[in-house]
């Protein structure tokens, strides 16, 4: 099921309310706004709520025999590959970074936000199909400067289905199958990044890839490895 709304605060607040409430919602159904007045991504930043660009929210409900719930974050980024692939003229321009973001032509074109509610992850999409926002430290972009937009309601549906593929995919073949899929998918081995702790303080290397718990491997210049386990990444 998709609900949509006209507008709504954050539609990953409004499920975490729900949850908290005891409303029983089933994994697979989603909410949907036209626009959100306090869309949030990673580390608090606020997020667009371009008119005509997906704005969305799911819940999966981790079991005992599932991979380790923090894994989600490849399985959401491979879902929104997946539904915007397909509409790229030139699918090599569109990749991943760690640990979630769509990269089209190096520009951020998507934002994710995974967060926790109980036995439950709360996990939110935004896509800039007819719009980008502005944003002060990175370039952004959207898929009308490519060609006509998307129409909302339907790449809804296909990310609601590549979403349910990716997620029957985790927890039926587990971690390792789905960061090989996931490397295919990002940017090259030997990538210039620069990652950003907490606290702002930079640290540059080469991409590696990914240890086999999903942390970033980033090459540091005298050659040792580090395994970032979070941190704001960007290119260059």
């Amino acid at each position: 099921m998709i609900e949509v709304v006209a507008e709504t605060g954050s539609t990953n607040a409004d499920l975490t309310t729900r949850l908290r409430d005891g409303e029983r919602m089933a994994e697979g159904d989603w909410l949907v706004a036209d626009r959100q007045t306090a869309g949030r991504g990673r580390q608090g930043r606020p997020w667009s709520d371009g008119a005509g660009n997906f704005m969305g929210s799911t819940i999966v409900r981790p079991g005992p025999g599932d991979p380790p719930p923090h894994t989600l974050t490849l399985v959401t980024a491979l879902a929104a590959y997946e539904a915007v692939l397909p509409l790229l003229a030139d699918p090599q321009a569109l990749v991943i970074k760690w640990p979630n973001d769509l990269l089209l032509r190096g520009a951020k074109l998507s934002g994710i936000l995974l967060e926790r509610a109980g036995d439950a992850v709360v996990i939110g999409i935004g896509i800039n199909l007819a719009q980008a926002p502005d944003l002060p430290d990175r370039p952004t972009v959207a898929l009308a400067q490519l060609g006509p937009a998307p129409d909302r309601d339907a790449f809804a549906r296909t990310l609601a289905e590549t979403f349910d593929r990716e997620l029957e995919r985790w927890r039926s073949y587990g971690v390792e199958p789905l960061i090989r899929r996931w490397l295919a998918a990002a940017h090259a081995i030997g990538t210039p990044l620069r990652v950003h702790d907490a606290e702002g303080v930079p640290t540059f290397g080469q991409f590696a890839g990914l240890a086999a718990d999903a942390s970033l491997l980033l090459r540091l210049e005298d050659g040792t490895t580090r395994a970032i386990h979070a941190g704001d990444v960007t290119l260059g």
